[in-house]
């Protein structure tokens, strides 16, 4: 079975060595792997890397191709990735992940199981090693964090609504298409909301795993939150059933405090209780988590981080909420046009 190996990528040249090598020490024949790699019109050497590595590989397996997108964004990526594949199957990688090297074997065996959907286990790794990192990973892979999907830490085999790093049969492709690339940061919720709703079934395999990396600072962590809640916003006005309730829990929680305080001249019961409440939670899983660490001074900022996070996604999907309808009209532009024809 010819497997295309489609990664995206933008200004990843700190993770794709160890991606390209990683691929190089597949247990799945490497001369059944089809490598398809997408530039985002990188402006560090992520494109260099991509020619070195096709140069110094390519004889290893069925072939490597490299392709430039001037769109710059992932599903416009995944997309040109998908189309100038050849592949029975399509399996989509992370730039910025880490895959053992029998991820592909792993993934396969799933597929010639019967299935046309399948992923597995992501958690989440850290690169750096000070102290501050550790701790932004403890809250990422905490309960308040974000694992809390169904896709990324369940110890059972069984079908799910979503994957990372997916392996999809060519007949689903063919059958569903391809990403929304009017989706930004949520084409993964919506693509398999469509596989679903094509009849579809997406399997969740503890064979398979796989990891990725979290933001290496506190800033790009929540500029990643906020984005993502913004998207996850913006997506409700286009897609409400492509996800699910916990994607607006943030923006539920931020919004009800807003409404609370402007409701403090009437009383400041609601508010307190609430975000007295929300504090107790959180400072009682990050005295948890504390204490299944060794101690160091970083871990004390635990309950800043969560809450820094919590606010920026939520005050992210605020935003997208409000600037959705806006999005909504140009999102079905084309589409009423079309109808006019």
């Amino acid at each position: 079975m010819l497997v295309s190996v489609n990664i995206s990528a933008y200004n990843e040249q700190d993770y794709l060595s160890e991606i390209f090598d990683s691929l190089t020490k597949q247990t799945y024949p490497l001369k059944n792997i089809e490598v398809v790699l997408v530039n985002a019109m990188s402006t560090d050497n992520t494109r260099t890397l991509m020619d070195q590595f096709k140069n110094e590989n390519e004889h290893l397996f069925y072939g490597v191709k490299i392709l430039d997108n001037p769109r710059k964004t992932l599903n416009t990526g995944l997309n040109l990735g998908f189309k100038n594949s050849e592949g029975e199957c399509f399996l989509k990688v992370d730039a910025h992940s880490q895959i053992p090297i029998n991820f592909i074997e792993a993934n396969v065996k799933v597929i010639k199981s019967g299935q046309k959907v399948c992923g597995g286990k992501r958690p989440t790794i850290v690169q750096a090693e000070d102290n501050f990192s550790k701790t932004l990973h403890i809250v990422e892979e905490s309960a308040l964090g974000s694992s809390i999907a169904n896709y990324r830490k369940g110890d059972t085999s069984r079908y799910v609504d979503s994957v990372f790093q997916g392996m999809y049969h060519r007949d689903v492709v063919d059958t569903v298409g391809y990403f929304d690339e009017k989706l930004t940061r949520t084409e993964d919720n919506e693509y398999h909301y469509r596989i679903r709703k094509n009849g579809f079934k997406i399997w969740y395999d503890t064979s398979i795993e796989s990891f990725q990396y979290i933001r290496p600072t506190l800033t790009k962590m929540i500029q990643q939150k906020f984005a993502n809640g913004y998207w996850i916003g913006l997506t409700s006005h286009v897609c409400r059933e492509c996800l699910s309730i916990f994607h607006f829990a943030p923006g539920i929680f931020v919004s009800l405090l807003l409404v609370l305080m402007m409701l403090t001249g009437v009383s400041f019961i609601p508010l307190i209780t609430i975000f007295s409440l929300y504090l107790i939670a959180v400072f009682g899983l990050s005295a948890f988590e504390i204490s299944r660490q060794r101690f160091n001074s970083t871990l004390l900022l635990i309950p800043f981080i969560m809450i820094s996070i919590h606010f920026a996604y939520g005050i992210g999907t605020i935003k997208g909420w409000i600037f959705g309808f806006d999005f909504k009209k140009k999102y079905f532009l084309n589409d009423d046009k079309l109808k006019n024809l």
